[in-house]
């Protein structure tokens, strides 16, 4: 999306977007009771002053209250949330990534196998 900050959220910017993405919308106190371990009231109205600031929500007002909803997808943000773990922790490597995430391959459900088989096959396909 034009205009979204996509530097990294921080965890309670993270939270408090899954929280926005489950709900749909909520208000500042909706969001602290759901976050888990809330910081103060305060603390997460600041945090969604950031994300509106970062583009990633907008806010209606409505009574006396303010509405926040998404202006984010959860798609953008899981790939730019995925971009950056990938830069930080992986030296940009999508295939050091994915040998990290294979070293537990148990874990992974054969049927989640044959679906990333399946994406890198298209992707080769593709010419990527």
């Amino acid at each position: 999306m034009s205009g979204v900050d996509t530097s990294s959220l921080s965890r309670r910017e993270r939270q408090i977007m899954d929280i926005l993405f489950r709900r749909g919308s909520a208000t500042v106190a909706e969001v602290h009771a759901e976050i888990p371990d809330p910081p103060s009231y305060s603390a997460v109205r600041a945090a969604m002053s950031v994300l509106t600031d970062k583009g990633h929500v907008a806010f209606t007002r409505r009574s006396h209250h303010y509405v926040y909803t998404p202006t984010s997808s959860p798609e953008h943000v899981r790939r730019d949330e995925t971009r950056r773990l990938v830069d930080t922790f992986f030296a940009g490597s999508a295939s050091q990534a994915m040998a990290a995430l294979l070293e537990d391959a148990e874990r992974i459900d054969p049927a989640e196998l044959a679906e990333l088989q399946a994406l890198i096959a298209a992707a080769r396909k593709e010419g990527r």
